[in-house]
């Protein structure tokens, strides 16, 4: 019986919206890098930061367990700079 009574709450569980992403202390901003609704984002500046910033290129922040990390850097040309809080910081030239 006990069955019967978890699978709504299952259900109502799996249509729920997904939580937002734990974004730590980096700055980020938009929503998504590419594409919105994309897991990697762009990186503002912070004192941190700063040192990563270039006019030539973008500064990306994506999550150290995507699972697309190695396509995003060969369809970017991005070249990682960091890691911090759990996220990978990537330069990705400006096209």
């Amino acid at each position: 019986m006990r069955f019967f009574l978890l699978t709504p709450a299952l259900v109502l569980a799996a249509c729920a919206p997904a939580p937002e992403p734990v974004t730590g202390s980096l700055p980020f901003f938009g929503d998504g890098y590419r594409f919105k609704g994309d897991i990697c984002r762009r990186v503002g500046e912070d004192d941190f930061t700063n040192q990563f910033l270039d006019d030539a290129a973008d500064l990306v922040g994506c999550p150290e367990d995507a699972e697309n990390l190695g396509v995003f850097v060969i369809d970017t040309g991005a070249v990682e700079v960091a890691r911090r809080d759990g996220y990978v910081l990537y330069s990705v030239p400006v096209r």
